[in-house]
Protein backbone atom coordinates (compact mmCIF):
# COMPACT_ATOMS: atom_id res chain seq x y z
CA UNK A 1 0.00 0.00 0.00
CA UNK A 2 1.75 2.96 -1.40
CA UNK A 3 2.20 5.87 0.94
CA UNK A 4 0.11 9.20 -0.07
CA UNK A 5 0.23 12.82 0.99
CA UNK A 6 -2.17 13.51 3.31
CA UNK A 7 -4.33 10.52 3.20
CA UNK A 8 -1.77 7.40 4.33
CA UNK A 9 -2.36 7.06 8.57
CA UNK A 10 -0.96 4.76 11.03
CA UNK A 11 -4.59 3.13 11.11
CA UNK A 12 -4.62 2.86 7.70
CA UNK A 13 -1.15 1.52 7.49
CA UNK A 14 -1.75 -0.85 10.16
CA UNK A 15 -4.75 -2.48 8.63
CA UNK A 16 -3.10 -3.25 5.62
CA UNK A 17 -0.07 -4.73 7.77
CA UNK A 18 -3.12 -6.88 9.58
CA UNK A 19 -3.92 -8.31 5.97
CA UNK A 20 -0.32 -9.01 5.08
CA UNK A 21 0.50 -6.16 2.89
CA UNK A 22 3.27 -3.36 3.86
CA UNK A 23 1.40 -0.17 5.00
CA UNK A 24 3.11 3.02 4.77
CA UNK A 25 2.83 6.48 5.14
CA UNK A 26 4.61 9.82 4.52
CA UNK A 27 6.73 11.45 7.25
CA UNK A 28 5.80 14.71 6.21
CA UNK A 29 2.14 13.30 6.67
CA UNK A 30 2.59 14.79 9.97
CA UNK A 31 2.96 18.80 10.27
CA UNK A 32 6.17 18.39 12.68
CA UNK A 33 8.97 15.84 13.68
CA UNK A 34 7.59 15.43 17.26
CA UNK A 35 3.74 14.11 15.40
CA UNK A 36 5.65 12.23 13.52
CA UNK A 37 7.68 10.16 16.38
CA UNK A 38 4.28 9.76 18.29
CA UNK A 39 3.37 8.15 14.81
CA UNK A 40 6.21 5.72 14.80
CA UNK A 41 5.70 4.55 18.62
CA UNK A 42 2.07 4.02 17.52
CA UNK A 43 3.01 1.92 14.89
CA UNK A 44 5.68 0.15 16.52
CA UNK A 45 3.25 -0.94 19.53
CA UNK A 46 0.42 -1.29 16.86
CA UNK A 47 2.20 -4.01 15.15
CA UNK A 48 3.63 -5.83 18.39
CA UNK A 49 -0.11 -5.85 19.28
CA UNK A 50 -1.57 -7.32 16.10
CA UNK A 51 1.21 -10.15 16.54
CA UNK A 52 -0.18 -11.10 19.65
CA UNK A 53 -3.85 -10.78 18.55
CA UNK A 54 -2.95 -13.03 15.87
CA UNK A 55 -0.81 -15.69 16.29
CA UNK A 56 -0.04 -18.03 13.75
CA UNK A 57 -0.58 -14.98 11.34
CA UNK A 58 1.41 -13.01 8.91
CA UNK A 59 1.46 -9.31 9.98
CA UNK A 60 3.09 -7.25 7.08
CA UNK A 61 6.01 -4.66 8.20
CA UNK A 62 5.35 -1.25 7.66
CA UNK A 63 6.80 1.43 5.98
CA UNK A 64 7.64 5.19 5.87
CA UNK A 65 8.07 7.85 3.02
CA UNK A 66 10.94 9.81 3.20
CA UNK A 67 11.58 13.07 1.09
CA UNK A 68 15.52 12.93 0.32
CA UNK A 69 15.29 16.39 -1.14
CA UNK A 70 16.07 20.17 -0.33
CA UNK A 71 12.60 21.28 0.07
CA UNK A 72 12.32 18.40 3.22
CA UNK A 73 14.03 20.77 5.99
CA UNK A 74 12.97 18.00 8.72
CA UNK A 75 15.21 15.24 7.08
CA UNK A 76 17.83 14.92 9.05
CA UNK A 77 15.29 15.03 12.27
CA UNK A 78 13.37 12.74 11.01
CA UNK A 79 15.86 10.37 9.82
CA UNK A 80 17.13 10.26 13.41
CA UNK A 81 13.69 8.91 13.99
CA UNK A 82 13.46 6.71 11.67
CA UNK A 83 16.69 4.95 13.32
CA UNK A 84 15.70 5.46 16.44
CA UNK A 85 12.36 3.45 16.38
CA UNK A 86 14.37 1.32 13.50
CA UNK A 87 11.42 1.42 10.68
CA UNK A 88 11.86 -1.91 8.72
CA UNK A 89 11.21 -0.33 5.53
CA UNK A 90 11.72 3.24 4.32
CA UNK A 91 10.63 4.29 0.65
CA UNK A 92 13.10 7.34 -0.28
CA UNK A 93 12.04 9.73 -2.54
CA UNK A 94 13.48 12.47 -4.78
CA UNK A 95 16.88 12.30 -4.07
CA UNK A 96 19.18 9.13 -3.13
CA UNK A 97 21.54 9.65 -0.07
CA UNK A 98 24.11 7.47 0.74
CA UNK A 99 23.91 8.78 4.30
CA UNK A 100 20.84 8.06 4.63
CA UNK A 101 20.99 4.67 3.36
CA UNK A 102 23.85 3.75 5.83
CA UNK A 103 21.58 4.93 8.25
CA UNK A 104 19.26 2.84 7.82
CA UNK A 105 21.28 -0.11 7.34
CA UNK A 106 22.80 0.33 10.23
CA UNK A 107 20.17 -0.80 12.40
CA UNK A 108 18.88 -3.24 9.75
CA UNK A 109 16.30 -1.95 7.84
CA UNK A 110 15.62 -1.84 4.42
CA UNK A 111 16.19 1.18 1.51
CA UNK A 112 12.98 1.46 -1.42
CA UNK A 113 13.68 4.03 -3.94
CA UNK A 114 11.10 5.55 -5.86
CA UNK A 115 12.12 5.83 -9.64
CA UNK A 116 10.40 7.01 -13.02
CA UNK A 117 13.32 6.73 -15.55
CA UNK A 118 16.19 4.51 -16.03
CA UNK A 119 19.04 7.51 -15.21
CA UNK A 120 17.07 7.55 -11.69
CA UNK A 121 17.20 3.82 -11.40
CA UNK A 122 20.86 3.26 -11.73
CA UNK A 123 21.91 5.94 -9.44
CA UNK A 124 19.66 5.01 -7.01
CA UNK A 125 21.31 1.39 -7.25
CA UNK A 126 24.74 2.61 -6.99
CA UNK A 127 24.28 4.51 -3.96
CA UNK A 128 23.13 0.95 -2.41
CA UNK A 129 19.09 1.11 -2.33
CA UNK A 130 17.99 -2.29 -1.22
CA UNK A 131 14.88 -1.92 -3.57
CA UNK A 132 13.99 -0.07 -6.61
CA UNK A 133 10.23 1.18 -7.37
CA UNK A 134 8.91 1.77 -10.67
CA UNK A 135 6.40 4.54 -10.65
CA UNK A 136 5.45 3.95 -14.60
CA UNK A 137 2.97 5.97 -16.34
CA UNK A 138 -0.77 6.35 -15.21
CA UNK A 139 0.47 6.35 -11.70
CA UNK A 140 -0.97 8.73 -8.72
CA UNK A 141 0.74 11.69 -7.82
CA UNK A 142 4.64 12.12 -8.85
CA UNK A 143 4.94 9.82 -11.98
CA UNK A 144 6.85 9.18 -15.14
CA UNK A 145 5.71 8.52 -18.21
CA UNK A 146 7.22 5.27 -18.93
CA UNK A 147 5.27 2.66 -20.05
CA UNK A 148 5.22 -0.04 -17.14
CA UNK A 149 6.83 -2.60 -19.72
CA UNK A 150 9.46 -1.07 -20.96
CA UNK A 151 10.54 0.50 -17.41
CA UNK A 152 10.56 -2.76 -15.38
CA UNK A 153 12.76 -4.90 -18.64
CA UNK A 154 15.68 -1.94 -18.81
CA UNK A 155 15.88 -1.73 -14.91
CA UNK A 156 15.98 -5.50 -15.20
CA UNK A 157 18.96 -5.45 -17.96
CA UNK A 158 20.99 -4.17 -15.11
CA UNK A 159 19.33 -4.66 -11.67
CA UNK A 160 18.97 -7.90 -9.63
CA UNK A 161 17.70 -6.45 -6.60
CA UNK A 162 13.98 -6.19 -5.23
CA UNK A 163 11.86 -4.50 -8.06
CA UNK A 164 8.32 -3.31 -7.57
CA UNK A 165 6.09 -1.67 -9.74
CA UNK A 166 3.73 1.12 -9.74
CA UNK A 167 0.87 2.65 -11.72
CA UNK A 168 -2.15 2.14 -12.19
CA UNK A 169 -2.94 -1.77 -10.62
CA UNK A 170 -6.25 -2.07 -9.15
CA UNK A 171 -7.16 -5.83 -9.34
CA UNK A 172 -5.49 -8.59 -8.16
CA UNK A 173 -5.12 -9.88 -11.83
CA UNK A 174 -2.77 -6.46 -12.33
CA UNK A 175 -0.41 -7.82 -9.52
CA UNK A 176 0.24 -11.08 -11.10
CA UNK A 177 0.99 -9.32 -14.35
CA UNK A 178 3.41 -6.86 -12.59
CA UNK A 179 5.08 -10.10 -11.54
CA UNK A 180 4.96 -12.10 -15.11
CA UNK A 181 6.32 -9.07 -16.46
CA UNK A 182 9.51 -9.22 -13.95
CA UNK A 183 8.77 -7.06 -11.15
CA UNK A 184 8.50 -8.81 -7.60
CA UNK A 185 6.02 -6.79 -5.78
CA UNK A 186 3.28 -4.47 -7.01
CA UNK A 187 2.73 -1.08 -5.37
CA UNK A 188 -1.20 0.02 -5.16
CA UNK A 189 -2.05 3.46 -3.81
CA UNK A 190 -5.24 4.98 -5.45
CA UNK A 191 -7.03 1.69 -4.91
CA UNK A 192 -6.46 1.92 -1.45
CA UNK A 193 -7.60 5.73 -1.01
CA UNK A 194 -11.01 4.86 -1.60
CA UNK A 195 -11.53 2.61 1.34
CA UNK A 196 -12.81 3.06 4.73
CA UNK A 197 -9.92 3.39 6.64
CA UNK A 198 -8.32 5.62 4.93
CA UNK A 199 -7.63 9.31 5.74
CA UNK A 200 -8.56 10.99 2.49
CA UNK A 201 -11.46 13.40 2.29
CA UNK A 202 -14.95 11.50 1.92
CA UNK A 203 -15.36 14.05 -1.45
CA UNK A 204 -11.98 12.60 -2.81
CA UNK A 205 -12.94 9.27 -2.12
CA UNK A 206 -16.31 9.47 -4.32
CA UNK A 207 -14.62 11.89 -7.07
CA UNK A 208 -12.15 8.40 -7.05
CA UNK A 209 -15.61 6.13 -7.28
CA UNK A 210 -16.97 8.71 -10.26
CA UNK A 211 -13.90 9.35 -12.21
CA UNK A 212 -12.62 7.86 -15.50
CA UNK A 213 -9.52 8.00 -17.02
CA UNK A 214 -9.73 10.77 -18.84
CA UNK A 215 -10.20 12.97 -15.65
CA UNK A 216 -6.61 12.36 -14.96
CA UNK A 217 -4.73 15.48 -15.35
CA UNK A 218 -0.95 15.19 -15.68
CA UNK A 219 1.00 18.14 -14.80
CA UNK A 220 3.81 19.94 -13.15
CA UNK A 221 2.28 23.10 -12.55
CA UNK A 222 1.37 22.34 -8.54
CA UNK A 223 4.56 21.27 -7.16
CA UNK A 224 7.28 21.95 -10.13
CA UNK A 225 7.14 17.71 -10.23
CA UNK A 226 4.97 15.81 -12.98
CA UNK A 227 2.14 14.34 -10.96
CA UNK A 228 -1.21 13.12 -11.84
CA UNK A 229 -4.03 14.73 -10.23
CA UNK A 230 -8.25 14.87 -10.86
CA UNK A 231 -9.43 17.25 -12.95
CA UNK A 232 -12.74 17.70 -10.55
CA UNK A 233 -10.22 18.56 -7.70
CA UNK A 234 -8.27 21.28 -9.97
CA UNK A 235 -11.23 22.52 -11.32
CA UNK A 236 -12.96 23.34 -7.87
CA UNK A 237 -9.88 24.71 -6.37
CA UNK A 238 -9.20 27.01 -9.35
CA UNK A 239 -7.32 25.83 -11.84
CA UNK A 240 -7.35 26.07 -15.56
CA UNK A 241 -7.23 22.40 -16.69
CA UNK A 242 -7.59 23.38 -20.09
CA UNK A 243 -3.71 25.33 -19.92
CA UNK A 244 -2.00 23.23 -16.64
CA UNK A 245 -0.56 20.92 -18.85
CA UNK A 246 1.67 23.14 -20.55
CA UNK A 247 2.84 25.25 -17.72
CA UNK A 248 6.08 24.54 -16.49
CA UNK A 249 7.56 23.12 -13.38
CA UNK A 250 6.40 25.49 -10.34
CA UNK A 251 3.96 27.48 -12.49
CA UNK A 252 1.35 26.07 -9.98
CA UNK A 253 -0.27 28.71 -7.09
CA UNK A 254 1.36 25.47 -4.38
CA UNK A 255 4.10 26.37 -2.61
CA UNK A 256 6.88 23.59 -1.86
CA UNK A 257 6.32 20.16 0.33
CA UNK A 258 6.79 21.51 3.55
CA UNK A 259 5.17 25.37 2.61
CA UNK A 260 1.64 25.92 4.04
CA UNK A 261 -0.61 23.02 2.82
CA UNK A 262 -3.88 24.63 2.96
CA UNK A 263 -4.45 23.86 -1.04
CA UNK A 264 -3.30 20.78 -0.70
CA UNK A 265 -6.12 19.59 1.14
CA UNK A 266 -8.26 20.98 -1.92
CA UNK A 267 -5.74 19.36 -5.24
CA UNK A 268 -6.86 15.38 -5.03
CA UNK A 269 -3.96 12.94 -6.92
CA UNK A 270 -5.46 9.85 -8.30
CA UNK A 271 -3.56 7.46 -10.88
CA UNK A 272 -5.37 6.51 -14.14
CA UNK A 273 -6.77 3.19 -12.41
CA UNK A 274 -9.46 5.54 -11.35
CA UNK A 275 -12.04 3.63 -13.97
CA UNK A 276 -11.53 0.56 -12.40
CA UNK A 277 -12.91 1.49 -8.59
CA UNK A 278 -16.23 1.75 -8.16
CA UNK A 279 -16.80 1.22 -4.33
CA UNK A 280 -15.45 1.92 -0.82
CA UNK A 281 -14.65 -1.02 0.92
CA UNK A 282 -12.86 -1.95 4.20
CA UNK A 283 -9.13 -2.80 3.18
CA UNK A 284 -9.89 -6.00 4.60
CA UNK A 285 -12.47 -6.61 2.03
CA UNK A 286 -10.89 -4.90 -0.75
CA UNK A 287 -7.48 -7.43 0.14
CA UNK A 288 -9.38 -10.71 0.13
CA UNK A 289 -11.02 -9.41 -2.89
CA UNK A 290 -7.43 -8.66 -4.31
CA UNK A 291 -5.95 -12.43 -3.37
CA UNK A 292 -9.36 -14.04 -5.08
CA UNK A 293 -8.41 -11.97 -8.29
CA UNK A 294 -4.92 -13.14 -8.31
CA UNK A 295 -5.48 -16.38 -7.61
CA UNK A 296 -8.71 -16.60 -10.53
CA UNK A 297 -6.29 -14.55 -13.03
CA UNK A 298 -3.47 -17.12 -12.27
CA UNK A 299 -6.07 -20.37 -12.86
CA UNK A 300 -6.84 -18.46 -16.23
CA UNK A 301 -3.57 -17.93 -17.36
CA UNK A 302 -2.78 -21.36 -17.37
CA UNK A 303 -5.46 -22.41 -18.45
CA UNK A 304 -5.01 -19.82 -21.53
CA UNK A 305 -0.99 -21.33 -21.53
CA UNK A 306 -2.02 -25.51 -21.98
CA UNK A 307 -4.78 -24.32 -24.35
CA UNK A 308 -2.14 -22.73 -26.51
CA UNK A 309 0.08 -24.86 -26.02
CA UNK A 310 1.05 -27.04 -29.01
CA UNK A 311 0.29 -31.08 -29.17
CA UNK A 312 3.39 -33.05 -28.21
CA UNK A 313 4.60 -35.08 -31.07
CA UNK A 314 3.50 -38.84 -30.36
Amino acid sequence: MAPMFLVSTPEMALAGCKEGIVGSFPALNQRTSAGFEEWLAQMNKGIEDLRQQNPGKTIAPYAVNLIVNKTNTRLQDDLALIVKYKVPVVITSLGASEEVIKAIHSYGGIVLHDVTNIVHAKKAAAAGVDGLIAVAAGAGGHAGTENPIALVDEIREFYNGIVILSGSLTKGGDILAAQAMGADFAYMGTRFVSTAESGANPEHKKMIVDAEEADIVYTAAISGIPANFIRQSLEKAGYDTSTMKTNGPGEGKLKSLTGETASWNKVWSAGQGVANIHDTPSIQVLVDRLKKEYDAAQTALIAKVKKAAPSPKL
